[in-house]
């Protein structure tokens, strides 16, 4: 018995030391991606925007860290429906691309503020309630990629906005799906995008828009969750 307990404790210890050691990109990655417990999203997400705060409180201009604790306040306050959050989340990324306009992680975060929110609640609610363009979204894509055409994070999250957002736009999509296959993949958020754009890339080689905007909901963050 006293063994099992002693097991039992090194191996809630060594979950604890790993949630330490992991950046808070790494812990926000883990909560948005695949996971369909919405509790548990939550936790992850969380954690992550905890871990941002920590990192802020050493360097208070680490942008990596400032876009990560945005993005968190933005996806609980999608999976709440939180009009508050997503303008706190809104601004804080805004000011982070005000500081760093040819930072790539800044302007991806960007489209998916937009094209997220347009995804979620559709255009007209989004552009009402909350100020979201698909215009805009799609601009600050194209500038994420434009920056950082090499790897693969990139033109794979493009890819799967621009079908998700569109099932016409087949030809541009399967353009950067293809070249984010090409591309580099250097981190671990690199190699799983780089894998859900080849996923893409089938039903968009078949010209199956419809499919691939489907497949895009599912392959995006919280496209898991149960709601």
């Amino acid at each position: 018995m006293l063994k099992r307990l002693l097991l039992a404790l090194l191996l809630l210890l060594g979950v604890a030391t790993a949630a330490q050691a992991a950046s808070p990109r790494a812990l926000l990655t883990a909560a948005i991606f695949d996971d369909a417990d919405k509790t548990a999203v939550l936790a992850g997400i969380d954690a992550a925007g905890r871990a941002a705060t920590t990192t802020l409180a050493h360097a208070p201009r680490d942008s990596e860290a400032r876009l990560v604790k945005a993005m968190a306040v933005g996806y609980r306050a999608t999976l709440e429906r939180s009009r508050q959050g997503a303008m706190a989340a809104r601004t804080e990324i805004e000011a982070v691309v005000a500081a760093e306009p040819h930072n790539p992680d800044a302007q991806i975060a960007v489209a998916g503020w937009h094209l997220d929110a347009i995804a979620s609640a559709g255009a007209l609610p989004a552009r009402l309630v909350l100020g979201a363009s698909r215009d805009a979204g799609l601009a600050a894509l194209d500038r994420a990629v434009a920056l950082r055409p090499d790897h693969a994070m990139y033109p794979a999250l493009a890819a799967l906005m621009r079908i998700r957002l569109d099932p016409r736009d087949i030809a541009r999509a399967r353009s950067l799906a293809e070249a984010a296959v090409a591309a580099e993949a250097t981190t671990p958020l690199d190699r799983l995008l780089r894998q859900r754009a080849a996923a893409l890339l089938e039903p968009l080689r078949a010209g199956d828009g419809k499919r691939a905007s489907a497949l895009a909901v599912r392959l995006l963050p919280l496209g898991q969750v149960k709601r």
